[in-house]
């Protein structure tokens, strides 16, 4: 993964917010488009709870802002004609694959680039700790990898978690954690006045998991 694009960030936003009104539920998605476009994401995976929905969208058109892959897990492959629909014309961007997110993600998709899990699924959170641990342990890694929770809220596990993770409240909830050894901090700020939430990322050079 590149350096940091503000131009891809802003374009992939723009797109994404101009598409919203095909998506059934916003889930952040402006933010999270931008996250894998200004980060120049050139692989990227989704594992869904269900249907693809508005994150899946998001992420394909970080895709096209970028020219990079995506591929989306699902559980079931009765929810393969359901997540098209959703999709619409940009579901011809994406590769569809039926199976276990934790398998595929640990081994097929090692080495994707930004990987978003739907935290519907029951063992969302033993797919990003295995991704964790997979990152810290491997020392020849030379990825930079985001791992991005998304629908956060729609689980009280995470108030509880024992994950690595910074809990963004943006949209369903986003818990986020960046596997490589020079690490950046997510901040985020709310407006008292105009209940406003900005969002920014601090540099750090201690290499951990945050």
């Amino acid at each position: 993964m590149a350096c940091w694009s503000a131009e891809n960030a802003t374009n992939a936003y723009l797109r994404t917010m101009r598409m919203g009104k095909n998506a059934k539920e916003p889930n952040g998605a402006e933010f999270i488009s931008a996250l894998a476009a200004g980060n120049n994401a050139r692989f990227t995976v989704v594992a869904c709870g269900g249907a693809s929905d508005s994150t899946t969208l998001a992420l394909a058109t970080a895709a096209q802002q970028t020219g990079g892959r995506i591929v989306c897990i699902l559980r079931e492959e009765e929810k393969l004609y359901s997540s098209k629909i959703n999709l619409g014309a940009n579901a011809n961007n994406v590769e569809f694959v039926i199976g276990d997110a934790k398998d595929l993600l640990l081994n097929i998709y090692k080495d994707s680039d930004f990987v978003a899990i739907d935290c519907n699924l029951e063992n969302h959170e033993a797919i990003i700790s295995a991704l964790q641990e997979k990152a810290k342990h491997n020392q020849n890694n030379n990825n930079n990898t985001i791992v991005l929770g998304y629908n956060a809220f729609c689980k009280e596990s995470w108030r509880n978690s024992a994950l690595k993770t910074q809990l963004l409240p943006i949209g369903e909830g986003l818990l986020l954690t960046r596997t490589r050894k020079s690490k950046s901090n997510w901040v985020v700020k709310v407006d008292k006045c105009t209940g406003e939430e900005h969002v920014f990322r601090v540099r750090s050079s201690v290499g951990r998991v945050i």
